[in-house]
């Protein structure tokens, strides 16, 4: 009699388990599902944007408008006027009218990297807040407060989550396989004011060291002021890559590092360097 009751006990354990299991499943296909769709829309608003734009400047291209010289004046006027403020790139505008966090877009075709790039003065609150700052365990691609993205800095480093559904920085260790890369060596980054191309240099595991550790840290490199500062990043990263990726760099250069979690060393990380090639 004792044992049955025992047996039924178990049992009822292990179906709550199983119910439990359930739940935490269905709860995670479900996050999955709300950042997908939030990352859909994002993408939609962007390229509707972009559409827009394309629509208008032919149709501007289209039209024939006759000069004079008052015309040509304001003109200029109005060209000096935009160079010495930065307009936003139309197809940002409206994303950034919903959060002026908005830094820029980072995207590598053929990849689920398409995603917007953050900054505020507080480097860890998009590790965990989505783009309309509600709590998400996705977080959003970012950069520290002290990157500056829009001057010509050497490096500046983009942060991500490596999401085991491949999401945000989730596929970026496919570039440890080298056929890989040479299919994908190509980064787009958009910052609110430029469109950038940038071209890979280097591929390797690191980690974050304690702070009296003396290694090479590529996560503290953003401004090379001598060509022995940028000799030191340059030669090190090329030392750790995992391959050969042929591109080369020199005093001058400048780069994007993208940054995510990686689990062959405790603290560990994966790292991607690229040249920026216009």
């Amino acid at each position: 009699m004792k044992n049955r009751k025992n047996i039924k006990w178990i049992r009822v354990f292990l179906l709550g388990v199983f119910f439990l299991c359930l739940i935490l499943i269905g709860r995670t296909y479900y996050l999955s599902y709300q950042h997908e769709r939030q990352q859909k829309k994002l993408r939609e608003i962007k390229y509707q944007m972009q559409k827009e734009t394309l629509e208008k400047d032919t149709r501007n291209q289209e039209t024939t408008v006759s000069k004079t010289e008052n015309t040509e004046n304001k003109q200029q006027e109005q060209n000096q006027e935009k160079e010495s403020k930065p307009v936003i790139l139309s197809k940002y505008a409206s994303l950034y009218k919903e959060n002026n966090h908005l830094a820029g877009w980072l995207s590598i075709k053929g990849m689920a990297i398409d995603y917007p790039v953050m900054q505020c003065q507080d480097d860890e609150y998009y590790l965990n807040h989505d783009f309309y700052r509600k709590k998400s365990k996705y977080g959003c691609l970012y950069v520290r407060e002290k990157a500056d993205v829009n001057t010509p800095g050497t490096n500046f480093i983009i942060y991500g989550h490596n999401m085991k559904d491949g999401e945000m920085f989730g596929d970026l260790d496919l570039y440890q396989d080298e056929s890989f890369y040479r299919e994908h060596s190509k980064i787009s980054f958009d910052t609110l004011y430029e469109e950038r191309i940038y071209d890979i240099i280097a591929v390797f595991p690191s980690q974050v060291y304690n702070s009296n550790d003396d290694v090479f840290k590529y996560y503290q490199f953003y401004q090379a002021n001598t060509k022995k500062e940028f000799d030191e990043f340059y030669n090190n990263i090329k030392k750790l890559s995992l391959y050969d990726t042929e591109v080369n760099a020199k005093f001058g250069d400048t780069f994007l590092t993208l940054s995510t979690c990686a689990y062959h060393v405790e603290d560990g990380r994966f790292v991607i360097v690229a040249k920026k090639i216009k």
